[in-house]
């Protein structure tokens, strides 16, 4: 645990990308495989189950520490991360000196995490507090995060593919396949993914994803429009579709296996012709259109769907690229190939879209196409280079993603809450509100979109003009209007105002604008009724 804990710190600790990849190959070159396969776990951003509540948590510090409840969420408020506030109150532990290397990651994953779940409250505490009693102060912060379900630490996965890739003297495209799709935290896998020989792949693996880059430049600036294959960006959840061997599985780009919840797409891929990897997008799919993004969430997260849903939310696989035919890896091909290799496969399956291409002879005429893209049902164009490989990760340069303007509406800030992490102390959550008749209702929450300076800004003012106080949040006079940028709209009974917002951000502060000038919700459901076409 403590090699862990130095690791998390040593990362914490810089921005540098050669830093963060040498301290994670320090950490991988002298760390037993029993460790090293859960600090791949933790590190790739996968999440542990969170076991132990967070009031639980404040009330056994809060007994360990003689501190009032009142006095640690205060703390809480200051130190703005949870698992830091705590192992910063809690008193020195006592039998944190056992042993140089402390106890294993292994061993606090099997004999003190994994299994909080299966115990009732009481044994829940006695683990926990065994557990303060041996960890010095910065591993209990570490264990902390690890009770609470995740290990942010600013690491991506092309920078843990790297470092593992540097400690095994292989190329990183062959780490990051062995990594994707369904890994196991333990000792053999380990010893595979870092193995020099290739070892077996299970049927069921997917490749990892190409991804496009946001377009930063005028189109016109990429060259002749004939160097590129254009084609409609999806609304929907891109997923890999594999047939092998007489077996077929669907991978959501989240490694989450969701056949369950897509059986007529399994069906569909049982008839294909012969074997075959291919990428694309699930979309709720009708009349020869895509429905809104949030009809296809009926559908996830099902083991098994219903009859009833099979009507009411009818899903195609929308296929854009053979990453696989037949057994043969097709990955090197550039993508003018793969395109002609998946249009012949699809001529003789008529259960799995095709996706089109968007033919045009002018950069102008992809304008106009990503300016109407909403009435047409989807988010924008993908631009992919037509010599272009499929290369795993996001490669600036042979994909290009050209999205159309997002909606926006005019809204009051009428709450804020505090940061963590670096933005502790400051208030840089805030809710947002829209009128309702003579009433402000709160339609969504945003935290990003604003400068530094905009940011310390809007906490003097939140500061100087609370007029409540709920815990962290205050209430505030409703004076700020900002521009509100997002993606989509849906229907909602969790929220007062009957809608949810997909991927809010602030995009302007409205300066020139009265609070008494910021939307109605009478709006906003019209933009609902834009959104979803009803």
């Amino acid at each position: 645990m403590r090699r862990l804990t130095d690791l998390y710190l040593r990362l914490d600790a810089t921005t540098k990308t050669n830093e963060k990849v040498k301290a994670m190959r320090e950490y991988f070159e002298n760390a037993p495989a029993e460790d090293a396969c859960w600090a791949v776990v933790l590190l790739s951003g996968k999440r542990l189950t969170r076991t132990v509540n967070s009031s639980l948590l404040r009330q056994w510090a809060a007994e360990e520490s003689g501190y009032e409840p009142w006095l640690i969420e205060r703390c809480y408020q200051i130190v703005g991360d949870l698992s830091e506030t705590l192992a910063l109150i809690l008193p020195h532990p006592t039998d944190s000196d056992r042993g140089q290397a402390g106890e294993p990651l292994d061993a606090v994953v099997r004999d003190r995490l994994e299994p909080l779940a299966l115990l009732d409250e009481a044994g829940q505490k006695k683990i926990v507090l065994d557990t303060w009693s041996r960890f010095n102060r910065d591993e209990r912060f570490l264990f902390h995060k690890l009770l609470r379900g995740g290990l942010r630490v600013g690491v991506s996965r092309a920078l843990l593919v790297r470092a593992l890739a540097e400690v095994a003297d292989l190329e990183p495209a062959v780490v990051d396949h062995r990594l994707t799709g369904t890994w196991r935290p333990n000792a053999d896998s380990y010893r595979a993914l870092v193995a020099e020989e290739e070892t077996a792949n299970l049927p069921s693996k997917p490749y990892p994803f190409m991804l496009a880059s946001p377009l930063e430049t005028e189109a016109n600036e990429l060259g002749a429009i004939n160097d590129w294959q254009i084609e409609p960006k999806w609304d929907g959840i891109r997923a890999q579709l594999i047939r092998r061997k007489g077996e077929v599985y669907l991978w959501s780009r989240g490694e989450e296996q969701v056949a369950g919840s897509f059986p007529e797409v399994i069906a569909a891929a049982r008839a294909m012709p012969h074997d075959a990897v291919l990428d694309g997008e699930l979309l709720a799919w009708e009349d020869g259109r895509a429905l809104p993004f949030g009809q296809l969430q009926k559908r996830l997260g099902r083991k098994h769907v219903e009859l009833s849903l099979f009507p009411e939310v009818p899903v195609v696989f929308m296929a854009y690229d053979a990453l696989e035919l037949a057994g043969k890896d097709l990955r090197e091909q550039t993508i003018r190939d793969r395109r002609a290799a998946l249009e012949a496969l699809l001529a003789k399956q008529s259960d799995i879209e095709l996706s089109p291409i968007v033919n045009a002879d002018h950069w102008s005429a992809i304008t106009d196409y990503v300016a109407k893209a909403r009435e047409l049902g989807v988010e924008g164009v993908i631009l992919k280079k037509r010599d272009s490989p499929y290369s795993a990760g996001r490669t600036r340069g042979p994909w290009w993603k050209w999205k159309a303007d997002p909606y926006t509406i005019d809204a009051v800030l009428v709450q804020g809450q505090t940061g963590s992490g670096r933005r502790a102390g400051l208030y840089t959550s805030y809710t947002f509100a829209v009128w309702d008749g003579g009433e402000l209702v709160p339609v969504t929450k945003a935290y990003s979109g604003l400068s530094n300076d905009e940011i310390e800004q809007v906490d003097r003012f939140i500061r100087s003009n609370t007029t409540a106080r709920h815990g962290p949040v205050r209430v505030v006079k409703p004076e700020l209007v900002f521009e509100i940028a997002f993606e989509g709209l849906q229907e909602s009974t969790r929220h007062k105002s009957g809608v949810a917002f997909r991927f809010p951000r602030m995009s302007r502060w409205r300066g020139d604008k009265l609070a008494k000038d910021a939307d109605t919700l009478a709006s906003v459901r019209d933009l609902l009724k834009a959104h979803t076409g009803s």
